[in-house]
Order: structure tokens, then C-alpha cells, then sequence
């Protein structure tokens, strides 16, 4: 298991568009992605499920990936949530 935490610094926050990409990000690897915010926690590779956390700007989220290319999958979604959130 791997984790990193993170803050939003997007304005609008986790829309629809880069919650699409972080969606398809996910089903990429054979691990299970999971966010948390607030406690609440869903698999990103669940589209609706993950824009049902409402993640907004200034939002600290939890990201947790368990698998088999747990450390592969964590650099590339990091680098995604550093390049577009």
C-alpha cells in the first residue's frame, strides 16, 4: 500500500473533465486507487462515484493505491494530480 495526501489548487476544483482523466487514469493499472475526502472514501476508477465526493478548491484529498504496480500507479496519478489539480 502506498499514499500521498494533497490540496487542490485547482479553482473549480475536481470537475468533470480532469475526474474523466483521473477515471481512466485508475483503470490503467491492475491496483485499486482509492480517494478519500472527509472520510469518505471511493475507488477512482468509478467516475460518479468520484465526482460524488465534490472535491473543491482547498480540499485535502487521501490517495491510496494497493496492487501488484502499487508504485508505478501512485507516480503517475501524483503527477497528475501536480500537473492538474
Amino acid at each position: 500500500m502506498k499514499e500521498f495526501s494533497y490540496i487542490i489548487k485547482d479553482e473549480i476544483g475536481l470537475h468533470a473533465r480532469p475526474a474523466g482523466k483521473l477515471s481512466a487514469l485508475a483503470k490503467e493499472w491492475q491496483s485499486e486507487v482509492i480517494i478519500e475526502k472527509g472520510g469518505k472514501e471511493v475507488n477512482a476508477s468509478r467516475l460518479m462515484m468520484l465526482m460524488s465526493l465534490g472535491i473543491k478548491n482547498g480540499d485535502e484529498v487521501r490517495v491510496v493505491v494497493t496492487g501488484e504496480d502499487e508504485e508505478e500507479a501512485l507516480d503517475a496519478i501524483k503527477r497528475f494530480f501536480e500537473e492538474t489539480l
